[in-house]
């Protein structure tokens, strides 16, 4: 069971890492994420760091690996499929890799979980995952 989402950024590793470390601000995705709130006082590189998005989605940082370009976060809680009482063991994981030409990167969005009570996943996150990664390619355009 799990996502799997991507897409290529006419941008360097770096600047795309830069902007996609930061747990706690999604400013360059406003037209799928309206609102997140940093609950806590941790960091946002820091883990167990926690946002909460558009009101629904709670989040925990679970790994920051700024050397591999990679971070994991879960989904502690959610609205209708991907809330705690239908999905256990939900871990999402972003990876910025470098593509053989300058400036140019792959990023990769995949998540997976333990189990699930209702069906749909799958169908319900990677349209929103979808989304977030063209928000993303929009931000360097």
């Amino acid at each position: 069971m799990g996502c799997y989402n991507s897409i290529v950024i006419e941008e360097s590793p770096d600047k795309v890492w830069a902007v996609l470390k930061n747990f706690h601000n999604l400013t360059w995705a406003k037209n799928v994420i309206s609102k997140l709130e940093i609950v806590g006082s941790k960091n946002s590189d820091e883990i167990g760091a926690k946002r909460i998005l558009n009101d629904a989605f709670h989040e925990t940082l679970q790994s920051m690996d700024n050397k591999s370009m990679k971070f994991t976060y879960s989904i502690d809680d959610g609205p209708a499929v991907v809330s705690k009482d239908n999905v256990s063991g939900y871990i999402g994981e972003v990876c910025v890799f470098p593509i053989s030409t300058n400036n140019t990167s792959f990023v990769l969005w995949t998540s997976s979980w333990k189990s699930e009570k209702e069906s749909g996943v799958a169908d319900f996150c990677n349209p929103i995952y979808h989304a977030v990664l063209n928000e993303l390619k929009n931000h360097f355009s």
